[in-house]
């Protein structure tokens, strides 16, 4: 019993069609005449003012990190390193520490976040066995001139509110 084989001819077998230029002009032409288009009539450009008016941010939005708090107002993290294992992009650095307080968990002593090095993904929200990080912040433009305060450690962390806005958080007013 013999296989029944199917020959294909290639395609591409002329000297332009090797260099692909005739390709390369087509697809220049197209960028050319959305370029000339636009510049000649700019009415259909869809145009953010980001400054002045803020993007609609959905419900489920992954916003800049915060800890949380138990009542007394004790950290929440007990140091578990379970963020940390989870995390793709290994953004997070924690310490862990013995309690003073009389509570038989441990306690982070260190707990940074490169912003630099995040890729957003929620994994370490998901993975904390105590709901103490979230990413409900409602903070989305997370910038700076300089790499060390992309760099947020524990108070940091600690003192960001949840559902603040960027402009109350720059200003300091939440």
């Amino acid at each position: 019993m013999s296989a029944k084989v199917k020959t294909i001819e290639r395609k591409g077998r002329t000297f332009l069609e090797h260099l692909y230029l005739v390709e390369v002009f087509k697809g220049m032409a197209v960028t050319f005449g959305h370029f000339f288009r636009n510049l000649m009539d700019n009415r259909r450009l869809y145009v953010r003012h980001y400054p002045e008016v803020k993007p609609e941010i959905p419900a489920r939005w992954r916003g800049r990190h915060r800890l949380t708090t138990h009542e007394d107002g004790t950290v929440k993290c007990v140091a578990c390193f379970m963020c940390q294992t989870n995390c793709p992009s290994n953004c997070i650095m924690i310490e862990a520490g013995e309690r003073t307080d009389g509570r038989s968990e441990k306690l982070p002593v260190r707990f940074d976040i490169d912003l630099l090095e995040c890729i957003y993904c929620g994994y370490c929200v998901e993975a904390c066995p105590m709901d103490a990080i979230r990413m409900d912040t409602g903070i989305f433009s997370v910038t700076s001139y300089d790499r060390e305060s992309m760099m947020i450690g524990l108070e940091d962390l600690l003192t960001t509110p949840a559902g603040c806005s960027e402009e109350e958080y720059q200003k300091g007013g939440c």
